[in-house]
């Protein structure tokens, strides 16, 4: 089941503007997440030498990242091809499809915050405004030297961990994405390495920052987290017209500038159909899903009671 979820984030973290720790809020593992990447610490290391590598794994807690972490580079590895292709072939149907998970998650989330305080709502709207903010950049170009990679790991990932803010699009926006895709797709071994340990460090200073507040303003903390889905639905809106384009590592046009629409006015502009009907319908299986995940989750943890 870990390795499914792990999949389900590593699909997530591909498409820019979806966040793979929306994925992880979804399926209930976002808190064991950060309690276990902040607990990342150079002190496992005196555990194994005192109580053996048995009790290190568990104070790692192994098991749990071993299979998470295994899902997301099957699902990156594997499903990388597909995700590109749909959103392609079928923009409006996938972008909805997150558009109700979002939608879903919000309304997930929100429901753990115990009391809708001035200061929460003040929270919620800042991150809120903070996400909008994000998904309306103009891409940048940001020179791809070896500090510039390593930083851009580090921003990257730690938004990947931050529900409604996504890594990938983050590269977008300061203009790597190409340039990180390129080094994979050439194996150039050193920038994957350079981004790999931005990717670590910054894994590892985000997740410690999240279990802190967790621990001292869980209220805020969470309403901040809603507050940016809520904000990143900006970017996952259905429907969009193409204001300018950029080049990929293929050499291909994709779009870099566009701008939501209604359907009506998507088929105006494109002569294409808005395929309403269906996106609506994979939105509601989207939000479906989402709740038939909060009540498996609610009936486990009953059942191990």
């Amino acid at each position: 089941m870990l390795v499914f979820k792990g999949m389900a984030m590593g699909a997530a973290d591909i498409v820019p503007g979806v966040s793979g720790g929306t994925i992880a809020f979804i399926t209930g593992i976002y808190q064991e997440l950060i309690d276990t990447l902040s607990g990342v610490h150079p002190r496992l290391l005196v555990e194994w030498r005192n109580n053996g590598f048995l009790a290190f794994w568990q104070a790692l807690n192994g098991n749990f990242l071993i299979c998470l972490f295994s899902g997301i580079l099957l699902s990156v590895f594997s499903l990388a091809k597909l995700i590109s292709y749909l959103l392609v072939a079928h923009p409006q149907l996938v972008w909805s499809f997150f558009f109700g998970l979002i939608i879903a998650s919000v309304w997930h989330v929100g429901r753990q915050v115990q009391r809708w305080s001035p200061m929460v709502i003040v929270t919620f709207l800042l991150g809120a405004a903070i996400a909008y903010m994000i998904t309306t950049v103009t891409p940048g170009a940001v020179e791809p030297t070896t500090l510039n990679v390593f930083l851009a790991g580090m921003v990257a990932i730690s938004a990947m961990i931050l529900p409604g803010i996504s890594g990938s699009f983050i590269l977008l926006l300061l203009g790597l994405y190409q340039a990180i895709l390129s080094a994979v797709k050439s194996l150039d071994f050193v920038t994957i390495g350079v981004f790999g340990a931005g990717c670590v460090c910054g894994l590892l200073a985000m997740s410690h920052l999240l279990s802190w507040a967790f621990r001292r303003f869980p209220e805020l903390v969470l309403s901040l987290l809603c507050g940016f889905m809520v904000g990143a639905l900006n970017k996952v809106w259905p429907w969009k017209h193409t204001v300018s384009f950029r080049t990929n590592s293929h050499g291909e046009q994709v779009p870099l500038e566009q701008i939501n629409v209604m359907p009506e006015q998507y088929h105006v502009l494109t002569g294409m159909s808005p395929e309403t009907g269906e996106a609506v319908m994979l939105a509601i299986l989207a939000i479906c899903l989402v709740l038939a995940l909060e009540w498996l989750g609610k009936n486990m943890s009953k059942s191990v009671r």
